[in-house]
């Protein structure tokens, strides 16, 4: 079994700053890839920031300069820090993972969601 638990949603005002953490915990073997993804309501989610094993990083536009991605191998953690936060990023946000698990199964694994809600 593999669990991804977001922690870090929370309301602030616009230009205030939150940190999301996902921490990946049961049978890893390896995980590959990292992201975070949100979906506001009547929204399709997104993808928000991605960060693979080599660090490589890549964010939607609506984000870039203000959030930032990161990952610590060792704890298989990803965090999220949101900067200059806006009202349209309020969402639930996502945590994803490309896990190959001891048994070398190979798939996407989905945390359960945590809200983040910027005031005007």
């Amino acid at each position: 079994q593999v669990q991804l638990v977001e922690s870090g949603g929370d309301t602030v005002r616009a230009g205030g700053s939150l940190r999301l953490s996902c921490a990946a915990s049961g049978m890893i073997c390896n995980i590959a890839a990292m992201g975070w993804y949100r979906q506001a309501p009547g929204r399709q989610r997104e993808l928000v920031a991605a960060i693979n094993s080599g660090d490589s990083t890549n964010y939607a536009d609506s984000v870039k300069g203000r959030f930032t991605i990161s990952r610590d191998n060792a704890q298989n953690t990803v965090y999220l820090q949101m900067n200059s936060l806006k009202p349209e990023d309020t969402a639930v946000y996502y945590c994803n993972a490309d896990i190959i698990t001891h048994w070398g199964n190979r798939r996407e694994y989905w945390g359960q969601g945590t809200q983040v809600t910027v005031s005007s």
